[in-house]
């Protein structure tokens, strides 16, 4: 497994080891004790998945105290661009985003600490896009910021995404007030 300390802090790309052969691949996507050495008191108690076509945007989501949630996220098939901007408002980087794009060919995964929204655009058709939680959902503590808020200013690298009228009704940047 490979680790790549992203920027704003606290953000890390994995990269697991892949196994291949004429057979197919095998590779192991979580290990308690692997993700430890980066992810203290690790536990996680819910998993998600979602699958959704080509030009789907979801997000920027976030869980509020005492719902904050990490996140360990993943492509199963296909391919996003996933976006973690941070929400942390005493941090240096308050407002600022990291881009990566997660697919089935890498099998990278991105770890996303409480602290952040969260948001991805589905590049093809039947993505199938896998997230681990270190906290139980909890509609009373969900947050959303506007996914095209012209302060954060994100090139979503998608043309006329399909919205969730949730998400469409998101909260601008600059009237956020960061429980974080």
């Amino acid at each position: 497994m490979k680790i790549k300390y992203e920027f704003p802090e606290g953000l890390v790309s994995v990269y697991p080891t892949l196994f291949g052969d004429e057979r197919g691949f095998f590779l192991e996507a979580f290990n308690e004790k692997n993700y430890a050495e980066f992810i203290p008191d690790l536990t996680f108690v819910q998993d998600n998945l979602s699958k959704s076509k080509k030009g789907v945007l979801r997000g920027l989501h976030f869980q509020a105290p005492p719902f904050d949630q990490g996140k360990l996220v993943q492509v199963i098939t296909g391919s996003v661009l996933d976006v973690a901007v941070d929400i942390r408002k005493n941090s240096p980087t308050y407002g600022q985003h990291f881009k990566v794009v997660l697919n089935t060919n890498e099998r990278n995964q991105l770890w996303i600490p409480p602290g952040f929204a969260h948001g991805f655009a589905c590049l093809e058709d039947d993505t199938i896009f896998s997230y681990k939680c270190t906290n139980n959902y909890s509609k009373a503590h969900e947050g959303c910021i506007l996914w095209n808020d012209a302060d954060l200013n994100i090139d979503w690298e998608i043309q006329d995404p399909l919205i969730s009228e949730k998400d469409q009704e998101g909260c601008s940047f600059k009237d956020f007030q960061s429980p974080f």
